[in-house]
Order: structure tokens, then C-alpha cells, then sequence
């Protein structure tokens, strides 16, 4: 794929695309990053006054282009955050190859040399030669839609947006019959923080929800409103969350050594065997966690206590830092948790079931996060591609160093998944489609990547959570994960100097400059 000035569309200007953008660049090829929005940024464009960084911010930078002296919090606030990707984005002059107000419509896979059936068969992705090319539909503004011809695609157009996930209810039970408003938490986060404030002013709102939209957004409406309008919080399940205190010191985990407890496919006899060994730590580590987080929080008071470990959430790539004073706004009554395993809608706000508890409210805000797979199905024009997103209870389970599907040609997926070290990992994966596209390396045979990605799999159900539909090797192994990228690069993944530090010392963003 290394032969003449490659086309590449890079769908979505967040976080994922300007490193897209960045790394392609350097390599000599052309990129093109088409934005439906008017800037970068992402969802961290629009959202709620209160958002704030779930990680320390040493943990989520750029590898080479460090946070500005003038943030000096651990954890910086959205506007910080969106200064911060503009300030990338203007020092390596990404915003030029922009075309903002211009949204993907879909995109379709045409080759003059192979119909699907042979497709279907191909040994090698992309059968080897990458001959194909992308039509991509490009609405700009309210103009007719554009075709482009691409050689390749690589879609950032993020998990957490774009597609509400909005529960349905039997006639009669839901919305229609409320006398109040009705919203998603994506209406509510687009909303500038002076409407968002007007809007629950002095209302009984009830929000739905227990991930970190949901006790965000209840957390700053009970603050604003108080006891005399209290908010409710309206949940299935209940999850760990974490004090920022937490997160602060979990920087030091990032080390090798912590990886040894963890099985790995491939990983061969010694280190199945120091895994088996070690195991016992893990589980240690994990009750640890948990006894602290109950002796911290008031949880059994209020009983928050998940019915699952907190280590198996964690391999989910679920893990949430709590608002401040969240507690203490349950304390004082301007927030009300209340856990039900259904509900329905009334004339005057919910019923909780089964035993048919009524929440009075006036706004009902629905945080039940995005239909992430339907979203990323939807982009392609063809049922053909389409069946490979569907197929599994998780796309993201067959992607290729959670990135590429081996069935989808000349195209690559970034920022579908989640974890601490988000940024510099979706950097680093930048970094290896870069280096793909531009012929540095091959991938391997399509059964073989299949057969690896089925392995990843099996590992990580074995770890996470029953019933949770995503998991992710970055989260629980960073490192690991990058070496992996590294070799594929030809680059040495060792970055520390001495076998002590190699070990135990924290790697971070700036491990992975060169």
C-alpha cells in the first residue's frame, strides 16, 4: 500500500483523528479530515459544565506536546482539555487538511479486480494488493452529497455520540404519556452551560443511569438546586466509582511487573506459569481496592455495593471517578439514589417497579449511553461490511490490535475502545496504521488474524464482567498492548534503562515519543 500518494479519509476532527491526521502526515501521505462540526474536539466540544478529566492528566497527553505550565490540576476541565487538542492541532498544522461542517454519510467499498463472493475468500487482507477504493458521501452544509474516491478509510467518529440509546417502553407506559420534557444526556450535554442551568432550574429532574454521563450531570443538578428540588438518580446496577484520590495514585501501576498476573494468548510456558503463580495478587489487589473503596465511601450506607468485583469491571473498560461531594449530596438530601431493576412513565414523572415507588419530576434525562455498534454498522452503504459489525455480541472484540477487522479492507477503526492510557495508546495505534498504510509492514493472513482476535476474546470473557459487551487489552495491559504495536513498527518496545526499571517503573506518554 506504500506506492504512490495515498488518498485518506480520516472521518471525526476529536481526539482520534488529529492524531490520525498528525501521524499520517508525517509519513508522506495525504490525509483528509472530514468534521460534521464547526471544531475539534470531539465530544469534548459539547458537554456539561461540571466534566473534567477521569485521568491524571500525566497519564492523558500527547507524547510529544505536553500540557502547558498554566494547567497545573491533576485532573483539567473540558475547556482545558478542548484548549489543550487546539493547541495540537494548530502546532502541527492539522487544521488546514480539515473540511469542517462536512459530514460522512457512508462510505462504500468498490474493486473493479474482486465481487464480494471472492472477497469472501481472500487469504490476505485486502487479497493482497489493496487495489480497492472507498466512495465516500460527503454532505457539506446543506449542499447535495459529494462522492470521493479514497484508497483509504479510518473512521474516529468516537463511541459516545451521535446515536442515543433510549430504553422502550410497552403503549402507554413510556414518554408520550409524561407531562414533562424528555431528553438524552447528548441534548443535554450540547447545551451551553448558561441554558443547561435555566432549564433544571428549580425542577424535580430524574436522571437515568449510572455510568459517568449520568452521575455527572445528577451530581451538578443537585448541587445547583439543592434539597428543596432534589435530583434523583435512577439506575439498574449498581458500579464501582472512584475518588479522584484514587486515580492520582493508580499512575504507579503501570508497570510490567503488574502485567506478569495477567494470562495472554501466545504468551507460551513461563509466563502462563508466573501468571498461575501470581494470581493470587491479583485477586488480593482486587479485594484490596474494594475493601478501601467501602471504608472511603459510604456504600454499604447506601447500599452501593456492586454485586460483582471490582477488577471485573475494570477488564470491562468500565471504570468511573466519582463527582466531588457526591455523597455529601446524598447526605443532605438534594440527591436521591434510587435502584430499580425497570421503571414506567406516569403523568407527573416514574414508577419504579416492583414496587411501584413514584418519583415525582418535571425533566426526565435519559443517561444510558450510545448504540455504539448500530452507529458504526450504519456508515457503511453495504449489508456486506455491515454483517461484520453485527455478527459478534461486540465489534470491537474482532478488531485486530483494536483496530483493524480483517474481514474490511483498506479501512481502520480508532477510538472505539476505552482506558486509562487512552490517549497515548489511540497515539500509538495512530502511529501503527500510519506505518501500515504506508508499507512499513503487513498484516498476517486473515484466518490468522481472525484466530487471534477469537483468542482475545476467550481471554478477556474469562476476566471481565458476565453480561458486559466490551473489553479491551489496553486497559488492564498498556504495555503489553504496546509492545505489541512496537514490534509490528519494528521498533524496540523497551523503553526503560536497566532491567530493575524496566520492571517496576511506571511507563507513560513520554515512553512512547520515539
Amino acid at each position: 500500500m506504500a506506492e504512490g500518494k495515498r488518498r485518506i479519509a480520516v472521518v471525526g476532527a476529536g481526539m482520534s483523528g488529529l492524531l490520525a491526521c498528525k501521524h499520517l502526515s508525517e509519513m508522506g501521505l495525504d490525509p483528509t479530515v472530514f468534521e460534521h462540526s464547526n471544531s475539534v474536539g470531539g465530544v469534548w466540544s459539547q458537554t456539561i459544565e461540571s466534566t473534567k478529566l477521569q485521568t491524571p492528566k500525566s497519564l492523558y497527553q500527547f507524547s510529544d506536546f505536553e500540557w502547558p505550565d498554566s494547567v497545573t490540576e491533576t485532573f483539567p476541565d473540558h475547556t482545558q482539555v478542548l484548549d489543550y487538542f487546539r493547541s495540537y492541532a494548530a502546532r502541527f498544522d492539522i487544521e488546514r487538511r480539515i473540511k469542517f461542517n462536512s459530514r460522512v454519510v457512508s462510505i462504500d467499498y468498490v474493486s473493479s479486480q474482486s465481487s464480494q463472493d471472492e472477497m469472501s475468500t481472500w487469504d490476505s487482507w485486502c487479497g493482497g494488493d489493496g487495489a480497492g477504493k472507498w466512495n465516500v458521501h460527503v454532505q457539506s452544509g446543506s449542499s447535495s452529497v459529494e462522492v470521493l474516491e479514497m484508497d483509504f478509510v479510518i473512521l474516529c467518529i468516537g463511541r459516545y455520540s451521535g446515536l442515543p440509546n433510549i430504553p422502550e417502553f410497552p403503549i402507554n407506559q413510556g414518554p408520550e404519556i409524561f407531562d414533562g420534557r424528555v431528553m438524552h444526556s447528548m441534548d443535554y450535554s450540547a447545551m451551553d452551560d448558561a441554558a443547561a442551568a435555566e432549564l433544571t432550574k428549580k425542577k424535580r429532574v430524574a436522571v437515568v443511569g449510572f455510568q459517568k454521563s449520568a452521575v455527572d450531570i445528577a451530581a451538578e443538578i443537585a448541587s445547583r438546586n439543592g434539597a428543596e428540588n432534589p435530583c434523583t438518580l435512577v439506575f439498574r446496577t449498581v458500579h464501582w466509582t472512584v475518588p479522584e484520590v484514587f486515580m492520582k495514585h493508580s499512575v504507579k501501576s503501570f508497570n510490567r511487573f503488574s502485567e506478569l498476573m495477567f494470562h495472554k494468548p501466545r504468551q507460551g510456558f513461563f509466563l502462563w506459569l508466573l501468571a498461575v503463580l501470581l494470581s493470587p495478587l491479583l485477586w488480593i489487589q482486587s479485594r484490596a481496592v474494594e475493601f478501601y473503596l467501602k471504608w472511603k465511601l459510604p456504600l454499604k450506607k447506601y447500599d452501593m455495593v456492586p454485586d460483582h468485583g471490582f477488577f471485573n469491571q475494570i477488564f470491562s473498560c468500565m471504570f468511573t471517578i466519582l463527582p466531588q461531594h457526591f455523597y455529601d449530596r446524598v447526605a443532605d438530601g438534594s440527591l436521591v439514589l434510587k435502584k430499580s431493576r425497570s421503571f414506567s412513565f406516569c403523568q407527573k414523572g416514574l414508577i419504579l417497579n416492583p414496587d411501584q415507588t413514584r418519583i415525582p419530576a418535571d425533566i426526565v434525562i435519559f443517561a444510558t449511553g450510545y448504540k455504539s455498534t448500530e452507529k458504526l454498522k450504519n456508515i457503511f452503504g453495504s449489508s456486506y461490511f455491515q454483517q461484520y459489525i453485527t455478527t459478534s455480541t461486540s465489534p470491537f472484540y474482532s478488531l485486530v490490535r483494536e483496530t483493524i477487522h480483517p474481514r474490511i479492507p483498506q479501512l481502520a477503526i480508532l477510538g472505539y475502545t476505552d482506558s486509562a492510557s487512552y490517549l497515548y495508546t489511540t497515539e500509538t495505534r495512530s502511529k501503527w496504521v500510519a506505518h501500515l498504510v504506508a508499507g512499513k509492514f503487513k498484516l498476517p493472513a486473515v484466518r490468522e488474524m481472525e484466530e487471534e482476535a477469537k483468542e482475545w476474546e476467550n481471554c478477556w470473557r474469562a476476566y471481565s464482567k458476565e453480561g458486559y459487551k466490551s473489553s479491551c487489552t489496553s486497559v488492564s495491559l498498556p504495555i503489553f498492548f504496546h509492545d505489541l504495536l512496537c514490534r509490528d513498527m519494528g521498533l524496540n518496545p523497551r523503553r526503560k534503562k536497566g532491567p530493575l526499571r524496566e520492571l517496576f517503573e511506571p511507563y507513560g506518554p513520554s515512553d512512547y515519543r520515539h
